[in-house]
Parts: C-alpha cells; sequence; structure tokens
C-alpha cells in the first residue's frame, strides 16, 4: 500500500462524518457512517433541486452535531453528469468532497450481504464504507479557461460527430441515384460539393459539355477553379448511370438540406475551431507546447481541454495513469501473464495521444529515431504499436517537463538520450 493510499485512510479520524452519495438524475439517495463503517444515518433521499441541496446540507450538519463530528467527508461516483450541479454546490459551501470509482463500487456491493442486489440505498453504503477504507480520488473543478477549453472541446466533438453523420447521409444519397460519382471524386473536396450543389443527378450531367459544367460550378461560392478533367469524366459516367430515376424531387431536396446543412455545420466547426484556439492560446502551457514539432493548434486544443494545465501535476505517471496507459499483468504461480495497457482512463486523451504519435513519428527526428530503436534493438525488441505505446508515455513525460520548467523543446536533447540508451544496449 503506498504513502497516498496511507493517507487517504489518515484523513478519515474518528471526528470525521463520512457521507456516501448515490447520484441519480432526479433523486440521490445518501448514507452516513462513522472512521470503522458503522452506520450513523441509514440511506436518505435528497433530489436534485435547489430546494433538495439545501435540506442534504442541513441534514449533514444536524448529523455532524448530533455525533459530535468535527470533519465531514463527502464522496460519490460520477454518474454521467449528474453529479456536477452537486459538486458545485459542496464546493460553494465549504464542503469537501472526494470521487470513488464506479468499479470499485460494483466489485465490492457484495461483501456485506453476500448478493448481488443492486439499488440506490445499497450503492449510497457501499460508497461511504469505499471512503472510509480510502479507496476514491480527488477530483479537480476546472475553473476559467479550462472550464471554457473543456466545454467548447466537447461541443466541438458533437459537432464533428453531426458533420460525419450527414456526410454519410450524402454518400447513402449518391448511392442510390449517382453511385458513378464516386469513381469521379474519390474524397469531398471543393468540386464534389459544387457538382452536388448544381448538377446532383445523371439527368443534370447529359447533354451538357464539360466546360459548360465548369462554368456552373464557379457559380458556387469558393469554387475558383474546378477541373476539367474530372468535369469531361462527370460527362461520360452520367451517360450510362445506373442511379434511380424515381422520386427524383424529393431526392433534389433532400440533398439540398444535406448540403444546407453540411455548409452550416462546418462553418460553426472552422468558428468554434479558432476560438477554442484563442483561448488555448491564453493558458501559459500553449507556447511551450507549441514548440514540439508535429504537434498541431488542434491537438493542443484537445490536450488541453482534456487534462487542463500540466503543471498542476506533479508528476507525469499521474498523466500516464489519467490516459490509461499504466501496464497491468495476469499473472499466477508459475504463469506468467502478458502485459497490456490497463485502459482505465480518459478515452479521448488515449485516443488522442496515438492520434498525434503517428505523424510525431514520420516529422519529428528524435520521435523517428526512438521508434527505430525500439523496434529493431536486439535485446526484447519491441511490435511497433508496442513501441507507439511507450513513445505516448515519452511524449506525455516530455510534455509535462516543457510546461513544469517553463522551456522549449530541444530535439538535441532528446537525441542525446537516445544516444545514451544505443550505448547502454
Amino acid at each position: 500500500m503506498n504513502s497516498n493510499t496511507n493517507k487517504k485512510i489518515n484523513q478519515v479520524t474518528e471526528n470525521t462524518l463520512v457521507i456516501g452519495i448515490d447520484i441519480a438524475k432526479k433523486k440521490h439517495y445518501a448514507c452516513a457512517v462513522d472512521e470503522r463503517g458503522r452506520v450513523l444515518q441509514k440511506s436518505f433521499p435528497f433530489s436534485q433541486s435547489r430546494g433538495g441541496f439545501d435540506a442534504f446540507y442541513e441534514r449533514i450538519l444536524a448529523l455532524r452535531a448530533t455525533h459530535e463530528k468535527s470533519e465531514i467527508l463527502v464522496g460519490f461516483e460520477p454518474t454521467g453528469h449528474y453529479w456536477m450541479n452537486l459538486a458545485a454546490y459542496l464546493t460553494l459551501h465549504g464542503i469537501p468532497f472526494v470521487m470513488v470509482n464506479p468499479h470499485h463500487v460494483n466489485r465490492s456491493k457484495e461483501l456485506d450481504d453476500n448478493l448481488q442486489t443492486k439499488n440506490d440505498q445499497k450503492d449510497a453504503l457501499v460508497i461511504a464504507r469505499l471512503l472510509r477504507d480510502g479507496r476514491f480520488s480527488y477530483p479537480r473543478i476546472l475553473e476559467g479557461v479550462e472550464a471554457e477549453l473543456r466545454n467548447g472541446a466537447t461541443l466541438r466533438s458533437k459537432i464533428q460527430e453531426d458533420l460525419n453523420a450527414i456526410q454519410n447521409r450524402i454518400i447513402r444519397w449518391i448511392d442510390r441515384f449517382f453511385p458513378e460519382f464516386m469513381t469521379v471524386f474519390k474524397d469531398f473536396g471543393k468540386m464534389a460539393y459544387a457538382a452536388l450543389e448544381m448538377t446532383p443527378l445523371p439527368s443534370d450531367i447529359q447533354g451538357k459539355t464539360p466546360e459548360e459544367l465548369l462554368f456552373l460550378y464557379r457559380q458556387v461560392k469558393g469554387m475558383k477553379s474546378p477541373q476539367l478533367p474530372k468535369a469531361k469524366r462527370l460527362v461520360e459516367v452520367a451517360q450510362h448511370s445506373i442511379g434511380l430515376t424515381e422520386g427524383l424531387v424529393m431526392a433534389r431536396i433532400e440533398i439540398a438540406t444535406l448540403l444546407t446543412q453540411y455548409k452550416l455545420m462546418q462553418s460553426q466547426l472552422d468558428t468554434l475551431t479558432e476560438q477554442l484556439t484563442e483561448l488555448a492560446k491564453e493558458m501559459t502551457d500553449y507556447d511551450y507546447l507549441n514548440s514540439v514539432p508535429g504537434i498541431s493548434n488542434g491537438t493542443i486544443v484537445e490536450l488541453l481541454s482534456e487534462v487542463g494545465s500540466l503543471t498542476q501535476y506533479d508528476h507525469p505517471r499521474q498523466l500516464i495513469k489519467l490516459a490509461g496507459l499504466t501496464l497491468r499483468e495476469n499473472s499466477s504461480g508459475q504463469h506468467k501473464g502478458q502485459k497490456r495497457i490497463s485502459k482505465r482512463g480518459r478515452r479521448k486523451l488515449r485516443a488522442l495521444l496515438f492520434r498525434v504519435m503517428m505523424p510525431l513519428i514520420r516529422h519529428n527526428e528524435a520521435f523517428k529515431k526512438l521508434h527505430e530503436y525500439y523496434t529493431t534493438r536486439t535485446v526484447n525488441p519491441l511490435r511497433k504499436k508496442q513501441s507507439i505505446v511507450v513513445l505516448c508515455g515519452k511524449l506525455l513525460k516530455i510534455l509535462h517537463t516543457l510546461c513544469k520548467k517553463r522551456v522549449y523543446f530541444d530535439v538535441s536533447y532528446m537525441m542525446k538520450d537516445l544516444y545514451c540508451l544505443v550505448k547502454a544496449a
């Protein structure tokens, strides 16, 4: 048991009133125990409202006075977003609160009665006893720029999902009414959208020359120089299209609606991205993160929105754990299990690190050489995916050091580390 866990256990003394809360959408349940896990107050409900919060606050103050406790520790599992309002209320009233891992609640609820029963009253007691045992973590409520970045990044992610959904609907429309279209345009560039806007159906192209198509496409805003070879190819495939020929009136309305929605969302996405970049530049971490070749503004925004300022973390291991990149092992007796990453952490952060590592390996000389070393060394060479996992952890360590020490990235330092590794091998 590490010293951090001991510190948490020591935080719960004979003077501490421990409150476990099971969070729900409309009604929460709270249970009070003492430092030995004895129930001082059976689970009681309170609503997700100002009146409910006030009643809960008055009740725990009364419990503290009744049982002669001087400290209060409140804990709950982060169920969706429903805990946020209560957390803000507790912060406003100076009540310290902590988080309990939902996995711990699920795994320990059978300890008392050996039953798989699950209900809100029982979960509140389980959470309270987990707090008593020091099995909790300290949350960090985002404020100021960090809160704006988190909310903005979440919104940006949702808009991107909607944008992808609309694009998939456009592809489905093309598959029905003009399947040959995709043989001309491998991806959706400006000319592809101009063609769908001005001549969505094969019948709109038949009888027209490539030059006439180019003239039409230039009328679309932002389309200055459409390509003549693609216009010629459109004329060719439109002559023998197998697209549907019934229901074309509504088909035109459908594709026009989809294109309008796509343009609107793309404009919103671009505007929001610019605003998020400006917000990120207000943080002191931005300049140091931006000094790493291969890390874009979008990556910096996503990283800061997920973890906040890197200076708040005492050690890079905290970031590695937050990303779910810590190694787990399943061994017993003579069986030696293979080590894998835990994946217990922020899924978006882990996905971001994997996405950014690929261009880093290609364009950042230090990471490229390090990847080559890990995958080709004579002793314990790593597979490519294993090397990428190691390099993701390495990246977090570097970024943490840059922001903590307020220095800019210097490729020569990484090359020196690589030289030392090769020499030691």
